[in-house]
């Protein structure tokens, strides 16, 4: 039992030896582990303090080459600034010089001016002194004659003009009998002659009926754009020109047809833009389409000075000048109004020349007579009686608007202007292949068809398509609902039936449209 207690207890001794052995090993450790880590942060500060020291000194220098570069920019824009100062300066000095000549020349043109003004002053003193001496001795010598003669100067004029005044008389009536006399005998031949070198003399075209324009396009892709989503790019275009558009299988062509050829014209222009621009939809169809209106305004007028510059015309009112234009766009007969009026100017030109009568007031006459048909409202008066009224309203000759309304002889004739515009509007229109009475006609119904729509309240636009065959009626959404509107178009149609003579049936068609338009700000 001893000798176990000693074992343990020896044990236990052992045991706290070892332990305090173990810590004095790891006490021994630790304290080297501080020293060598006390030693690398020791290396490891100076090497950073080493490094700081040398990024240190490249910032320096590299401050230094930056502070170099920017001084020598500096000084070269210092430079370059210094060199253009220099140059407008002397620029400057340039002007100066020139001015000061240009100032003394000035002023030597003055001094000259003054001296001719001066000497100006003499010469009219002396010339005035001048006419007074020789008004001095122009009255006496009045006086000696009045004297020997016994007569005044009065007096003595009277006589010779009473005296020239028969003798000028009787040769008058003789020469006057003889004339009469000669005119009987050749007159009609005469006037034959006359009338055939005219018509000799003026090469002319045969009318054409043309109710239709063609759009050539670069290819049938475009026919669908111009189409547009379910048709409403065609309906906007349309209802915008009323011209009918017939897109068909004709290869890079659309047909236009109206039979009105403003119409046409402002359809075919504003497609080309559109189609040119690239942008085909409804609002910016309507926005094309009145612009392009406005463009054909500023072409009739433009035509029509033109017009009156090709036939030596001056002094014309700007509003004829803008209806002579307006013929352009007109026929009477199959025959374009515009190229008839030239026609008729120059017939009477050269058959007033021949008759030895105012070539100027003759072609006046024949470019004026048919300005009544082309009004801007319809008019109960004939053409020529219109025509006469605007002629007189600006400004024209009493010759001239005797001539415009008397040559389908509504009135007197009163000058010998009158039946030579008569003959030649004869000339003009009664010749083979000039006139042809079909298209009028047909024109005329078309201009009915859309009269009769007007009539109706509530009716913005209507136009005639399809030769008739079809009365497009747009109305105003705000004065007629949807309910009235297929009334409408049932009045309409009746009024056709009773009123008109027309081949096969008329289609009317009503269109009501209704938009909302709000503009953000």
């Amino acid at each position: 039992m001893d000798n176990i207690l000693t074992i343990i207890i020896t044990g236990f001794i052992g045991i706290a030896g070892g332990f305090g052995i173990a810590k004095l090993i790891e006490k021994s450790n630790i304290s080297n582990l501080i020293k060598n880590a006390k030693k690398e942060a020791s290396s490891i500060l100076k090497d950073a303090n080493l490094e700081a020291e040398n990024i240190k000194k490249d910032k320096i220098l590299q401050a230094k080459e930056k502070f170099i570069e920017l001084k020598s920019e500096h000084e070269q824009v210092i430079l370059t600034r210094d060199k253009k100062v220099a140059e407008i300066e002397k620029r400057v000095r340039d002007k100066e010089s020139q001015i000061s000549n240009e100032l003394s020349k000035a002023k030597k043109v003055n001094d000259d001016f003054e001296s001719k003004t001066v000497e100006y002053n003499t010469k009219i003193e002396v010339l005035d002194k001048r006419q007074s001496e020789v008004d001095k001795l122009h009255k006496s010598q009045l006086q000696q004659l009045e004297v020997i003669s016994g007569l005044s100067a009065e007096e003595a004029k009277n006589q010779l003009v009473e005296g020239l005044k028969a003798e000028a008389k009787s040769k008058a009536m003789s020469h006057i009998q003889d004339t009469i006399e000669e005119a009987k005998l050749t007159a009609q031949q005469e006037a034959k002659k006359i009338i055939i070198n005219t018509i000799q003399r003026v090469g002319t075209e045969e009318a054409v009926e043309n109710c239709v324009s063609v759009f050539n396009i670069e290819s049938d892709d475009v026919k669908g754009r111009i189409i547009g989503r379910e048709g409403r790019n065609i309906r906007a275009l349309e209802a915008a020109t009323g011209v009918e558009i017939i897109v068909d299988d004709t290869p890079e062509a659309i047909i236009l047809s109206c039979f009105d050829p403003v119409r046409r014209e402002i359809a075919r222009l504003a497609l080309h833009k559109l189609v040119t621009d690239g942008r085909i939809h409804p609002a910016r169809i309507e926005e094309v389409v009145a612009k392009t209106a406005k463009q054909i305004d500023d072409e009739i007028i433009e035509v029509g000075k033109r017009t009156v510059i090709d036939l030596g015309i001056h002094g014309l009112h700007p509003e004829l000048i803008k209806v002579v234009g307006r013929m352009k766009y007109r026929s009477s007969y199959g025959q374009n109004l515009l190229q008839h009026s030239r026609e008729v100017s120059k017939l009477c030109g050269i058959m007033a020349a021949e008759l030895g009568l105012n070539v100027k007031l003759a072609k006046r006459a024949g470019l004026l007579h048919d300005i009544g048909k082309v009004p801007d409202a319809e008019s109960d008066l004939p053409h020529a009686l219109l025509g006469m009224q605007w002629a007189e309203k600006y400004g024209e000759k009493e010759e001239v608007c005797n001539a415009i309304g008397a040559h389908h002889d509504e009135i007197e004739m009163k000058s010998l202007l009158s039946p030579i515009i008569q003959v030649c509007d004869a000339i003009s229109g009664a010749r083979p292949g000039a006139r042809r009475q079909v298209l009028d006609s047909y024109i005329q119904r078309l201009k009915d068809l859309e009269e009769v729509a007007y009539g109706f309240s509530g009716v913005k636009n209507a136009y005639a398509i399809q030769a008739g065959r079809e009365l497009r009626v747009i109305v105003e959404s705000e004065k007629v609902s949807d309910e009235n509107a297929a009334n409408l178009s049932f009045e309409i149609s009746q009024k056709i039936q009773t009123e008109m003579t027309y081949p096969g049936q008329v289609k009317v068609t009503v269109i009501r449209e209704t938009r909302a338009v709000n503009i953000a700000k």
